[in-house]
Protein backbone atom coordinates (compact mmCIF):
# COMPACT_ATOMS: atom_id res chain seq x y z
CA UNK A 1 0.00 0.00 0.00
CA UNK A 2 2.68 2.31 0.84
CA UNK A 3 4.32 1.83 -3.09
CA UNK A 4 1.01 2.47 -4.36
CA UNK A 5 0.45 5.51 -1.92
CA UNK A 6 3.47 7.07 -3.33
CA UNK A 7 2.67 6.52 -6.86
CA UNK A 8 -0.98 8.47 -6.58
CA UNK A 9 1.19 11.48 -4.35
CA UNK A 10 3.28 11.58 -7.36
CA UNK A 11 0.44 11.00 -9.95
CA UNK A 12 -1.61 14.13 -8.34
CA UNK A 13 1.48 16.36 -8.34
CA UNK A 14 1.85 15.80 -11.62
CA UNK A 15 -0.78 17.98 -12.76
CA UNK A 16 0.10 21.29 -11.17
CA UNK A 17 -0.78 23.92 -13.21
CA UNK A 18 1.49 26.91 -11.40
CA UNK A 19 3.12 28.50 -14.51
CA UNK A 20 6.85 30.22 -14.95
CA UNK A 21 8.15 32.33 -17.29
CA UNK A 22 11.02 31.27 -19.43
CA UNK A 23 14.18 33.02 -19.83
CA UNK A 24 14.54 35.07 -23.10
CA UNK A 25 16.30 33.79 -26.34
CA UNK A 26 16.00 30.25 -28.68
CA UNK A 27 12.48 28.92 -26.15
CA UNK A 28 10.75 32.46 -26.72
CA UNK A 29 11.86 32.38 -30.53
CA UNK A 30 10.30 29.00 -31.23
CA UNK A 31 7.55 28.95 -28.62
CA UNK A 32 4.12 30.70 -29.21
CA UNK A 33 3.75 30.49 -25.61
CA UNK A 34 6.65 32.01 -23.01
CA UNK A 35 5.43 30.06 -19.66
CA UNK A 36 5.82 26.31 -18.44
CA UNK A 37 4.45 24.37 -15.93
CA UNK A 38 6.48 22.75 -13.08
CA UNK A 39 4.38 19.69 -13.66
CA UNK A 40 3.48 17.28 -17.06
CA UNK A 41 0.68 18.83 -18.51
CA UNK A 42 -0.52 18.67 -22.57
CA UNK A 43 0.09 22.75 -23.32
CA UNK A 44 3.57 21.89 -22.50
CA UNK A 45 3.98 18.88 -24.24
CA UNK A 46 2.28 20.66 -27.55
CA UNK A 47 4.60 23.65 -26.95
CA UNK A 48 7.58 21.91 -27.13
CA UNK A 49 6.44 19.63 -29.84
CA UNK A 50 5.92 22.70 -32.20
CA UNK A 51 8.78 24.02 -30.98
CA UNK A 52 11.10 20.83 -32.26
CA UNK A 53 9.27 20.08 -35.31
CA UNK A 54 8.86 23.77 -36.47
CA UNK A 55 10.98 24.65 -39.53
CA UNK A 56 13.25 27.22 -37.67
CA UNK A 57 15.06 24.11 -36.42
CA UNK A 58 15.72 23.44 -40.24
CA UNK A 59 14.61 19.76 -39.93
CA UNK A 60 16.27 18.42 -36.84
CA UNK A 61 19.25 17.33 -39.71
CA UNK A 62 22.52 16.47 -37.99
CA UNK A 63 25.35 18.71 -38.15
CA UNK A 64 25.07 22.65 -39.56
CA UNK A 65 22.84 24.93 -38.60
CA UNK A 66 20.18 22.66 -37.86
CA UNK A 67 21.69 20.78 -35.18
CA UNK A 68 22.88 24.20 -33.86
CA UNK A 69 19.62 25.76 -33.52
CA UNK A 70 18.49 22.33 -32.19
CA UNK A 71 20.97 21.46 -29.80
CA UNK A 72 20.62 25.55 -28.22
CA UNK A 73 16.75 24.84 -27.80
CA UNK A 74 17.61 22.36 -25.81
CA UNK A 75 20.48 23.77 -23.90
CA UNK A 76 17.50 26.80 -23.47
CA UNK A 77 15.27 24.14 -22.19
CA UNK A 78 17.36 22.62 -19.86
CA UNK A 79 19.19 25.48 -18.19
CA UNK A 80 15.47 27.53 -17.70
CA UNK A 81 14.28 24.29 -16.04
CA UNK A 82 17.54 24.54 -13.78
CA UNK A 83 19.73 21.36 -14.53
CA UNK A 84 23.32 21.47 -14.89
CA UNK A 85 25.05 20.66 -17.66
CA UNK A 86 25.90 16.49 -17.32
CA UNK A 87 29.03 16.14 -19.09
CA UNK A 88 31.55 18.21 -16.55
CA UNK A 89 30.91 21.25 -17.03
CA UNK A 90 29.26 21.08 -20.72
CA UNK A 91 25.61 20.45 -22.12
CA UNK A 92 27.19 18.34 -25.00
CA UNK A 93 28.96 15.29 -25.60
CA UNK A 94 30.91 15.22 -28.86
CA UNK A 95 29.84 12.24 -30.80
CA UNK A 96 32.48 11.46 -33.91
CA UNK A 97 31.39 9.75 -37.12
CA UNK A 98 32.20 8.04 -40.58
CA UNK A 99 30.34 8.27 -43.36
CA UNK A 100 30.94 6.06 -46.48
CA UNK A 101 29.50 7.55 -49.59
CA UNK A 102 29.06 4.66 -52.75
CA UNK A 103 30.40 6.54 -55.89
CA UNK A 104 28.67 6.49 -59.20
CA UNK A 105 26.42 3.51 -58.29
CA UNK A 106 24.82 3.06 -61.55
CA UNK A 107 28.16 1.96 -62.38
CA UNK A 108 28.65 -0.94 -59.69
CA UNK A 109 27.68 -4.46 -60.64
CA UNK A 110 27.97 -7.87 -59.25
CA UNK A 111 29.43 -10.24 -61.59
CA UNK A 112 28.89 -13.83 -60.74
CA UNK A 113 30.22 -16.93 -62.60
CA UNK A 114 28.76 -20.20 -61.71
CA UNK A 115 29.01 -23.77 -62.92
CA UNK A 116 25.88 -23.29 -65.18
CA UNK A 117 26.11 -19.52 -66.81
CA UNK A 118 27.52 -15.84 -65.66
CA UNK A 119 25.36 -12.81 -64.84
CA UNK A 120 25.48 -9.38 -63.64
CA UNK A 121 23.89 -7.93 -61.21
CA UNK A 122 22.96 -4.05 -61.29
CA UNK A 123 22.99 -1.74 -57.69
CA UNK A 124 19.75 -0.49 -56.85
CA UNK A 125 17.37 -3.23 -59.34
CA UNK A 126 18.77 -6.05 -57.87
CA UNK A 127 21.01 -5.47 -55.28
CA UNK A 128 23.34 -3.11 -52.92
CA UNK A 129 26.76 -3.11 -51.78
CA UNK A 130 29.29 -1.25 -49.58
CA UNK A 131 32.24 -0.83 -47.17
CA UNK A 132 31.64 -1.25 -43.36
CA UNK A 133 34.99 -0.93 -42.85
CA UNK A 134 36.37 2.78 -43.82
CA UNK A 135 37.57 1.82 -47.21
CA UNK A 136 38.06 3.98 -49.98
CA UNK A 137 38.53 1.15 -52.47
CA UNK A 138 36.58 -1.86 -52.21
CA UNK A 139 37.00 -5.40 -54.44
CA UNK A 140 36.63 -9.05 -54.97
CA UNK A 141 38.03 -10.87 -57.64
CA UNK A 142 36.12 -14.81 -57.73
CA UNK A 143 35.25 -14.93 -54.25
CA UNK A 144 33.72 -18.70 -53.29
CA UNK A 145 30.40 -18.14 -52.51
CA UNK A 146 28.65 -19.98 -49.40
CA UNK A 147 25.30 -19.96 -48.27
CA UNK A 148 25.09 -19.97 -44.23
CA UNK A 149 21.54 -20.05 -43.74
CA UNK A 150 20.58 -17.37 -41.24
CA UNK A 151 23.98 -16.53 -40.40
CA UNK A 152 23.35 -17.47 -36.69
CA UNK A 153 25.50 -18.84 -34.14
CA UNK A 154 23.62 -19.66 -30.92
CA UNK A 155 25.07 -22.04 -28.62
CA UNK A 156 21.86 -21.60 -26.40
CA UNK A 157 19.68 -22.35 -29.17
CA UNK A 158 21.99 -25.08 -30.09
CA UNK A 159 22.51 -23.49 -33.39
CA UNK A 160 25.53 -22.67 -35.61
CA UNK A 161 25.33 -21.52 -39.14
CA UNK A 162 29.01 -21.59 -39.70
CA UNK A 163 29.44 -24.91 -38.20
CA UNK A 164 33.14 -26.88 -40.00
CA UNK A 165 33.49 -23.95 -42.63
CA UNK A 166 36.44 -21.81 -43.39
CA UNK A 167 35.75 -18.24 -44.58
CA UNK A 168 38.95 -16.39 -45.48
CA UNK A 169 38.79 -15.03 -48.60
CA UNK A 170 34.89 -16.14 -49.29
CA UNK A 171 31.65 -14.36 -49.59
CA UNK A 172 28.64 -15.35 -47.56
CA UNK A 173 24.74 -15.24 -48.45
CA UNK A 174 22.71 -14.62 -45.58
CA UNK A 175 18.53 -14.92 -45.15
CA UNK A 176 17.35 -12.02 -43.02
CA UNK A 177 15.19 -12.89 -39.83
CA UNK A 178 15.95 -15.90 -37.51
CA UNK A 179 14.41 -19.77 -37.76
CA UNK A 180 11.91 -19.14 -35.31
CA UNK A 181 10.30 -16.59 -37.37
CA UNK A 182 10.31 -18.35 -40.79
CA UNK A 183 8.69 -21.70 -38.76
CA UNK A 184 6.65 -19.59 -36.02
CA UNK A 185 7.82 -22.30 -34.06
CA UNK A 186 8.22 -20.71 -30.32
CA UNK A 187 10.69 -23.83 -29.62
CA UNK A 188 13.12 -21.57 -31.88
CA UNK A 189 14.36 -19.03 -30.93
CA UNK A 190 11.59 -16.86 -29.75
CA UNK A 191 9.19 -17.93 -32.38
CA UNK A 192 7.55 -14.93 -34.57
CA UNK A 193 8.90 -12.29 -32.10
CA UNK A 194 12.05 -10.49 -33.50
CA UNK A 195 15.67 -11.14 -31.70
CA UNK A 196 18.64 -9.69 -32.31
CA UNK A 197 20.17 -12.66 -34.20
CA UNK A 198 17.56 -11.68 -37.19
CA UNK A 199 19.09 -8.21 -37.16
CA UNK A 200 21.07 -7.33 -40.43
CA UNK A 201 24.11 -6.00 -38.26
CA UNK A 202 24.39 -9.04 -36.22
CA UNK A 203 24.93 -10.66 -39.42
CA UNK A 204 27.20 -8.73 -41.03
CA UNK A 205 28.94 -8.73 -37.33
CA UNK A 206 29.38 -12.23 -37.29
CA UNK A 207 30.31 -12.82 -40.44
CA UNK A 208 33.43 -10.94 -40.02
CA UNK A 209 33.94 -12.27 -37.03
CA UNK A 210 33.98 -15.50 -38.95
CA UNK A 211 36.75 -14.01 -40.98
CA UNK A 212 34.32 -13.61 -44.18
CA UNK A 213 35.87 -11.22 -46.94
CA UNK A 214 32.16 -10.05 -47.76
CA UNK A 215 28.54 -10.86 -46.40
CA UNK A 216 25.29 -10.15 -48.49
CA UNK A 217 21.66 -10.64 -47.34
CA UNK A 218 19.02 -11.95 -49.00
CA UNK A 219 15.83 -9.57 -48.63
CA UNK A 220 12.19 -10.30 -47.96
CA UNK A 221 9.49 -7.93 -47.20
CA UNK A 222 7.98 -10.03 -44.97
CA UNK A 223 11.44 -11.33 -43.12
CA UNK A 224 13.11 -7.90 -43.07
CA UNK A 225 9.87 -5.59 -42.06
CA UNK A 226 10.47 -3.29 -44.83
CA UNK A 227 10.26 -2.79 -48.45
CA UNK A 228 13.04 -3.70 -50.87
CA UNK A 229 13.13 0.36 -51.65
CA UNK A 230 14.06 1.16 -47.78
CA UNK A 231 17.13 -1.15 -48.19
CA UNK A 232 17.78 0.50 -52.11
CA UNK A 233 17.61 4.48 -50.60
CA UNK A 234 19.26 3.44 -47.54
CA UNK A 235 22.44 1.97 -49.15
CA UNK A 236 22.06 4.75 -51.46
CA UNK A 237 23.15 7.88 -49.55
CA UNK A 238 25.42 8.48 -46.94
CA UNK A 239 25.89 6.00 -44.03
CA UNK A 240 27.34 7.20 -40.88
CA UNK A 241 29.01 4.52 -38.45
CA UNK A 242 31.04 5.45 -35.05
CA UNK A 243 35.01 5.12 -36.21
CA UNK A 244 36.04 1.70 -35.64
CA UNK A 245 38.40 3.09 -33.20
CA UNK A 246 35.61 3.88 -31.27
CA UNK A 247 33.01 0.73 -31.61
CA UNK A 248 34.83 -1.16 -29.06
CA UNK A 249 36.83 -3.50 -31.48
CA UNK A 250 34.13 -4.72 -33.62
CA UNK A 251 35.02 -6.31 -36.41
CA UNK A 252 33.44 -5.08 -39.84
CA UNK A 253 33.19 -5.98 -43.15
CA UNK A 254 35.28 -4.26 -45.78
CA UNK A 255 32.61 -5.51 -48.81
CA UNK A 256 28.56 -5.84 -47.33
CA UNK A 257 25.40 -5.56 -49.23
CA UNK A 258 21.92 -6.85 -49.86
CA UNK A 259 20.56 -9.15 -52.70
CA UNK A 260 16.47 -9.33 -53.67
CA UNK A 261 15.21 -12.43 -53.27
CA UNK A 262 14.90 -12.41 -57.02
CA UNK A 263 18.67 -12.07 -57.47
CA UNK A 264 19.16 -14.88 -54.78
CA UNK A 265 16.95 -17.54 -56.81
CA UNK A 266 19.26 -16.24 -59.65
CA UNK A 267 22.33 -16.58 -57.90
CA UNK A 268 21.40 -20.15 -56.42
CA UNK A 269 20.61 -21.22 -59.98
CA UNK A 270 24.09 -20.39 -61.84
CA UNK A 271 25.67 -22.59 -59.46
CA UNK A 272 23.31 -25.06 -60.10
CA UNK A 273 21.41 -24.96 -56.20
CA UNK A 274 17.83 -24.60 -55.58
CA UNK A 275 17.58 -21.37 -53.34
CA UNK A 276 13.98 -22.14 -52.55
CA UNK A 277 14.90 -25.79 -51.14
CA UNK A 278 17.86 -24.49 -49.87
CA UNK A 279 16.01 -21.71 -47.92
CA UNK A 280 13.77 -24.12 -46.14
CA UNK A 281 16.67 -26.32 -44.96
CA UNK A 282 18.07 -23.43 -43.58
CA UNK A 283 15.32 -23.52 -41.04
CA UNK A 284 15.78 -26.49 -39.61
CA UNK A 285 17.97 -27.74 -36.56
CA UNK A 286 21.44 -29.43 -37.69
CA UNK A 287 21.66 -27.27 -40.78
CA UNK A 288 25.42 -26.86 -41.93
CA UNK A 289 26.89 -24.23 -44.28
CA UNK A 290 26.63 -25.06 -47.94
CA UNK A 291 29.37 -23.85 -50.35
CA UNK A 292 28.22 -22.73 -53.76
CA UNK A 293 29.29 -23.97 -57.12
CA UNK A 294 29.91 -19.88 -58.21
CA UNK A 295 32.27 -17.00 -57.27
CA UNK A 296 31.52 -13.17 -56.83
CA UNK A 297 33.48 -10.20 -58.20
CA UNK A 298 32.97 -6.68 -57.35
CA UNK A 299 34.58 -3.77 -57.10
CA UNK A 300 33.49 0.21 -56.31
CA UNK A 301 35.20 3.31 -54.67
CA UNK A 302 33.83 5.29 -51.34
CA UNK A 303 33.53 8.79 -49.98
CA UNK A 304 34.89 8.33 -46.59
CA UNK A 305 34.11 11.64 -44.43
CA UNK A 306 34.27 11.89 -41.37
CA UNK A 307 32.29 14.19 -38.62
CA UNK A 308 30.83 15.03 -35.29
CA UNK A 309 27.83 15.38 -33.94
CA UNK A 310 26.66 15.60 -30.32
CA UNK A 311 24.51 14.51 -27.86
CA UNK A 312 22.86 16.87 -25.62
CA UNK A 313 23.34 15.92 -21.61
CA UNK A 314 21.82 17.53 -18.60
CA UNK A 315 22.05 16.31 -14.78
CA UNK A 316 20.15 16.88 -11.68
CA UNK A 317 22.20 15.87 -8.69
CA UNK A 318 21.07 13.02 -6.44
CA UNK A 319 20.74 14.36 -2.88
CA UNK A 320 21.96 11.34 -1.39
CA UNK A 321 23.91 8.91 -3.81
CA UNK A 322 24.39 11.31 -6.85
CA UNK A 323 27.16 8.89 -7.97
CA UNK A 324 23.96 6.63 -9.07
CA UNK A 325 22.13 8.00 -11.56
CA UNK A 326 18.81 6.89 -13.74
CA UNK A 327 19.08 7.89 -16.99
CA UNK A 328 16.17 9.03 -19.57
CA UNK A 329 17.09 9.41 -23.26
CA UNK A 330 15.01 10.62 -26.46
CA UNK A 331 17.11 11.20 -29.83
CA UNK A 332 16.93 14.84 -31.05
CA UNK A 333 18.05 13.87 -34.55
CA UNK A 334 15.55 13.49 -38.06
CA UNK A 335 15.56 11.95 -41.53
CA UNK A 336 13.02 13.33 -43.74
CA UNK A 337 11.63 10.86 -45.90
CA UNK A 338 11.17 11.85 -49.77
CA UNK A 339 8.74 14.78 -50.05
CA UNK A 340 8.15 15.02 -46.11
CA UNK A 341 9.68 17.98 -45.38
CA UNK A 342 12.03 19.42 -42.46
CA UNK A 343 9.57 17.94 -39.66
CA UNK A 344 9.67 14.78 -37.57
CA UNK A 345 7.07 15.50 -34.79
CA UNK A 346 6.41 11.87 -34.12
CA UNK A 347 9.86 10.62 -34.91
CA UNK A 348 11.15 11.86 -32.47
CA UNK A 349 10.13 15.62 -31.36
CA UNK A 350 7.45 13.49 -29.41
CA UNK A 351 9.93 11.81 -27.47
CA UNK A 352 11.99 15.01 -26.79
CA UNK A 353 9.11 16.79 -25.67
CA UNK A 354 8.41 13.97 -23.32
CA UNK A 355 11.61 14.05 -21.86
CA UNK A 356 11.59 18.07 -21.29
CA UNK A 357 8.30 17.38 -19.35
CA UNK A 358 9.94 14.52 -17.05
CA UNK A 359 13.03 16.65 -16.30
CA UNK A 360 10.72 19.48 -15.36
CA UNK A 361 8.79 17.65 -13.40
CA UNK A 362 11.94 15.99 -11.69
CA UNK A 363 13.53 19.98 -11.10
CA UNK A 364 10.24 20.32 -8.79
CA UNK A 365 10.25 16.86 -6.94
CA UNK A 366 9.93 17.56 -3.48
CA UNK A 367 11.40 15.86 -2.37
CA UNK A 368 14.83 15.76 -4.06
CA UNK A 369 15.89 12.63 -5.76
CA UNK A 370 18.34 10.86 -3.84
CA UNK A 371 19.71 9.59 -6.90
CA UNK A 372 20.80 11.44 -9.60
CA UNK A 373 18.87 11.77 -13.00
CA UNK A 374 20.64 11.89 -16.23
CA UNK A 375 18.67 13.64 -19.41
CA UNK A 376 20.40 12.69 -22.58
CA UNK A 377 18.65 14.05 -26.11
CA UNK A 378 21.12 11.74 -28.00
CA UNK A 379 22.32 12.20 -32.06
CA UNK A 380 22.45 9.92 -35.16
CA UNK A 381 19.68 7.33 -33.67
CA UNK A 382 18.01 7.47 -36.80
CA UNK A 383 21.49 6.29 -39.00
CA UNK A 384 22.37 3.69 -36.40
CA UNK A 385 21.79 4.72 -32.73
CA UNK A 386 25.33 6.11 -33.34
CA UNK A 387 24.69 8.78 -30.26
CA UNK A 388 23.26 6.25 -27.75
CA UNK A 389 26.46 3.48 -28.83
CA UNK A 390 28.96 6.30 -28.43
CA UNK A 391 27.61 7.36 -24.77
CA UNK A 392 27.33 3.65 -23.67
CA UNK A 393 31.17 3.28 -24.59
CA UNK A 394 31.77 6.44 -22.91
CA UNK A 395 29.81 6.54 -19.78
CA UNK A 396 28.97 10.05 -18.16
CA UNK A 397 28.24 7.72 -15.52
CA UNK A 398 29.60 4.76 -14.69
CA UNK A 399 27.55 1.81 -16.06
CA UNK A 400 28.42 -0.41 -13.05
CA UNK A 401 26.32 3.11 -11.18
CA UNK A 402 23.95 3.22 -14.04
CA UNK A 403 20.16 2.23 -12.49
CA UNK A 404 18.62 1.71 -15.41
CA UNK A 405 17.96 3.59 -19.24
CA UNK A 406 14.10 4.86 -19.73
CA UNK A 407 13.42 5.48 -23.26
CA UNK A 408 11.54 8.15 -24.91
CA UNK A 409 10.59 7.44 -28.72
CA UNK A 410 7.45 7.74 -30.74
CA UNK A 411 4.88 8.38 -28.30
CA UNK A 412 0.97 8.90 -28.90
CA UNK A 413 -0.90 11.46 -30.55
CA UNK A 414 -4.41 9.35 -31.07
CA UNK A 415 -5.83 9.90 -27.31
CA UNK A 416 -5.54 7.94 -24.19
CA UNK A 417 -4.93 4.20 -24.54
CA UNK A 418 -6.39 1.65 -21.71
CA UNK A 419 -2.86 -0.12 -21.93
CA UNK A 420 1.14 0.61 -22.12
CA UNK A 421 2.68 -2.53 -24.48
CA UNK A 422 6.42 -2.68 -23.20
CA UNK A 423 8.65 -3.10 -26.48
CA UNK A 424 11.09 -6.15 -24.52
CA UNK A 425 7.93 -7.54 -22.47
CA UNK A 426 9.38 -9.63 -19.86
CA UNK A 427 12.58 -8.95 -19.93
CA UNK A 428 13.11 -6.64 -16.49
CA UNK A 429 11.98 -5.78 -12.91
CA UNK A 430 10.88 -2.53 -14.72
CA UNK A 431 7.93 -4.12 -16.34
CA UNK A 432 6.73 -4.88 -12.83
CA UNK A 433 7.78 -0.74 -11.79
CA UNK A 434 5.68 0.21 -15.10
CA UNK A 435 2.84 -1.81 -13.59
CA UNK A 436 2.75 -0.29 -10.60
CA UNK A 437 3.11 3.20 -12.26
CA UNK A 438 -0.12 1.79 -15.12
CA UNK A 439 -1.85 1.03 -12.25
CA UNK A 440 -2.67 4.45 -10.12
CA UNK A 441 -3.70 5.90 -13.82
CA UNK A 442 -6.01 3.23 -13.69
CA UNK A 443 -4.10 1.27 -16.80
CA UNK A 444 -2.53 -1.95 -17.34
CA UNK A 445 1.01 -2.97 -18.56
CA UNK A 446 0.84 -5.48 -21.89
CA UNK A 447 3.47 -7.34 -24.24
CA UNK A 448 4.23 -5.87 -27.26
CA UNK A 449 1.27 -5.89 -29.73
CA UNK A 450 3.61 -6.81 -33.05
CA UNK A 451 7.02 -8.46 -31.42
CA UNK A 452 7.63 -9.77 -34.98
CA UNK A 453 8.70 -6.18 -36.10
CA UNK A 454 11.91 -5.98 -34.04
CA UNK A 455 10.95 -2.46 -32.72
CA UNK A 456 13.44 -2.63 -29.07
CA UNK A 457 16.27 -3.17 -31.87
CA UNK A 458 15.63 0.11 -33.23
CA UNK A 459 15.87 2.54 -30.72
CA UNK A 460 18.75 3.98 -28.31
CA UNK A 461 17.92 1.63 -25.44
CA UNK A 462 19.24 -1.22 -27.05
CA UNK A 463 22.92 -0.15 -26.54
CA UNK A 464 21.91 0.32 -22.61
CA UNK A 465 20.45 -3.33 -22.79
CA UNK A 466 23.76 -4.78 -24.06
CA UNK A 467 25.70 -3.32 -21.92
CA UNK A 468 24.00 -4.70 -18.90
CA UNK A 469 22.04 -2.07 -17.77
CA UNK A 470 17.96 -2.91 -17.63
CA UNK A 471 15.70 -0.58 -19.72
CA UNK A 472 12.26 0.64 -20.13
CA UNK A 473 10.79 1.03 -23.56
CA UNK A 474 6.84 1.33 -24.13
CA UNK A 475 4.14 2.58 -26.93
CA UNK A 476 0.79 3.00 -25.97
CA UNK A 477 -1.08 -0.06 -26.91
CA UNK A 478 -3.33 1.52 -29.06
CA UNK A 479 -0.31 3.18 -31.14
CA UNK A 480 1.60 0.35 -32.23
CA UNK A 481 2.35 1.45 -36.07
CA UNK A 482 2.27 -0.03 -39.35
CA UNK A 483 5.89 -0.60 -40.71
CA UNK A 484 5.08 2.22 -43.30
CA UNK A 485 8.96 2.71 -43.18
CA UNK A 486 11.67 1.21 -41.52
CA UNK A 487 10.97 2.48 -37.88
CA UNK A 488 6.91 2.47 -38.90
CA UNK A 489 6.04 5.96 -38.48
CA UNK A 490 4.55 7.30 -42.24
CA UNK A 491 6.01 10.38 -43.72
CA UNK A 492 2.69 12.05 -44.39
CA UNK A 493 1.84 11.88 -40.56
CA UNK A 494 5.33 12.87 -39.28
CA UNK A 495 4.19 16.77 -39.05
CA UNK A 496 2.64 18.83 -36.49
CA UNK A 497 -1.02 18.19 -36.38
CA UNK A 498 -2.80 20.87 -34.03
CA UNK A 499 -5.92 18.63 -33.85
CA UNK A 500 -3.81 15.71 -32.37
CA UNK A 501 -5.47 14.05 -29.38
CA UNK A 502 -2.04 14.44 -26.81
CA UNK A 503 -3.62 13.41 -23.54
CA UNK A 504 -2.39 10.12 -24.12
CA UNK A 505 1.17 11.43 -24.56
CA UNK A 506 0.75 13.03 -21.61
CA UNK A 507 -0.32 9.85 -19.39
CA UNK A 508 2.38 8.07 -20.89
CA UNK A 509 4.91 10.67 -19.92
CA UNK A 510 3.43 10.66 -16.46
CA UNK A 511 3.62 7.34 -16.06
CA UNK A 512 7.51 7.03 -17.26
CA UNK A 513 8.02 10.12 -14.76
CA UNK A 514 6.78 7.61 -12.21
CA UNK A 515 8.73 5.07 -12.79
CA UNK A 516 12.01 6.70 -12.34
CA UNK A 517 10.52 8.85 -9.34
CA UNK A 518 10.68 5.28 -7.46
CA UNK A 519 13.87 4.23 -8.54
CA UNK A 520 15.74 6.98 -7.58
CA UNK A 521 14.50 7.34 -4.11
CA UNK A 522 15.62 3.64 -3.69
CA UNK A 523 18.70 1.83 -2.96
CA UNK A 524 18.29 -1.01 -5.07
CA UNK A 525 18.96 -1.62 -8.43
CA UNK A 526 16.62 -3.43 -10.86
CA UNK A 527 17.25 -6.77 -12.13
CA UNK A 528 16.92 -8.25 -16.07
CA UNK A 529 14.31 -11.38 -15.21
CA UNK A 530 15.48 -15.42 -15.46
CA UNK A 531 15.66 -16.49 -19.16
CA UNK A 532 16.69 -12.59 -20.22
CA UNK A 533 18.49 -11.84 -23.09
CA UNK A 534 20.85 -9.71 -21.21
CA UNK A 535 22.17 -9.52 -17.68
CA UNK A 536 24.23 -7.25 -15.71
CA UNK A 537 27.66 -7.79 -15.96
CA UNK A 538 29.52 -9.29 -12.23
CA UNK A 539 30.79 -5.80 -11.85
CA UNK A 540 27.70 -3.53 -11.83
CA UNK A 541 25.98 -2.94 -9.08
CA UNK A 542 23.03 -4.73 -7.07
CA UNK A 543 24.73 -8.31 -7.71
Amino acid sequence: MRRAGMMLLLCIALTACQRHQTNNGTADALSSAASFSPGIVLDDVRQHMKALSSDELLGRTVGGEAEQRTTAYLVQQFTRIGLAPGNNGSWLQTVPYVAATLQQPEQVKLSIHGETGSDEFAFGKDMVVGTLAEQPHSALDASPLVFVGYGINAPGEQWNDYADVDLKGKTVIILVNDPGWANQDPRLFRGREYTYFGRWTYKFEEAARRGAAAAFIVHDMDGAGYPWSVVRDGWSMARPDLPMADDAGRQRLPVAGWITTAAAQKLFGLSGADFDALKKQASQRGFRPVPLHATLSVAFDSTIRRGESHNVVARLDGSKRPGEAIVYSAHWDHVAAAGEGPHGTIDNATGVAGLLEIAEAFAHRAPKPHRSVLFIATTLDETGLIGARYYVGHPLVPLSNTVADINLDLLPTDGPASALAVIGFGQSQLDDYLADAAHTQRRKVMPDVEPEKGLFFRSDQLSFARAGVPVLYVRSAASQPDAGTDDGVPAALDRYNPRWDLSGTVEDVRALFMVGSRLSMEDSYPQWKPGSDYQRPQSMRGL
